[in-house]
């Protein structure tokens, strides 16, 4: 089955242009031209990626964002002209897993999408099915989907990823460049403050287990629990 993409921008030549790169690509896609619409469409199309502008009319991206990663981990690709750091750790701190500033390449924008749908699938299948247990939590790669004393964890994409990866190296020291290359990839062209970003994050969503993930300043990051 095709992977479908719902494009939320309120331009439609943007939308027209995005379109047809992914469907070069082998891609379906499915689109909103504001934020309420966006919203209405993610909940009926249930698409595998979202491309969110952020100024659109209405309700913005921002707003659209945070109300998706309240029921999904979908993957987040934010399109805007805002450009400034702050916007863009914004962006990050609500769930988005990558940023693109307009005026933008669609051959890359295109190739963000695919990398960050093969990641997605790649860390569902990590660990050959098998699940693991870490004193009341628990995360399965394959149906990607977490808990927490058997309740669900709502995790987005890369704090799953950043959590699998974690547990799945309990007691060793992560390095922030050792993070940022497994989850977000090689050709990631963001800074170690994303990775800080969504460990924050994260640990907001562990609650009485975010003492778990140990900073080691300069460092990087531990998951210490005991055996």
């Amino acid at each position: 089955m095709k992977p479908k993409v719902l494009i939320a921008e309120d331009e439609r030549r943007i939308r027209e242009l995005i379109a047809d790169y992914l469907e070069e690509a082998g891609m379906d896609w499915c689109e909103a031209e504001h934020g309420d619409a966006a919203l209405v469409r993610f909940r009926e199309e249930r698409p595998d990626l979202v491309i969110l502008d952020i100024l659109m009319p209405g309700v913005d991206g921002y707003d659209v964002c945070e109300a998706i990663r309240k029921e999904s981990g979908v993957p987040i690709i934010f399109l805007t002209a805002k450009g400034e750091e702050d916007d863009k750790l914004l962006g990050y701190d609500l769930g988005a897993d990558d940023y693109m500033t307009k005026p933008f390449s669609p051959k890359v924008l295109t190739a963000k999408v695919k990398a960050l749908l093969k990641r997605t699938e790649a860390v569902r299948t990590a660990g050959n099915g098998n699940r693991i247990e870490l004193d009341g939590l628990a995360i399965d790669p394959d149906a990607r989907e977490a808990e927490a004393d058997g309740e669900p964890l709502p995790l987005a994409p890369k704090e799953f990823d950043l959590l699998l990866y974690f547990m799945q190296n309990r007691n060793r020291v992560l390095t922030r460049d050792m993070l940022l290359d497994h989850v977000w990839g090689f050709d990631y062209d963001g800074d170690l403050r994303t990775v800080d970003t969504h460990v924050k994050r994260l640990r907001q969503k562990l609650g009485k287990r975010s003492g778990w993930i140990v900073t080691f300043r300069g460092n990087g990051y531990r998951l210490m629990v005991a055996p």
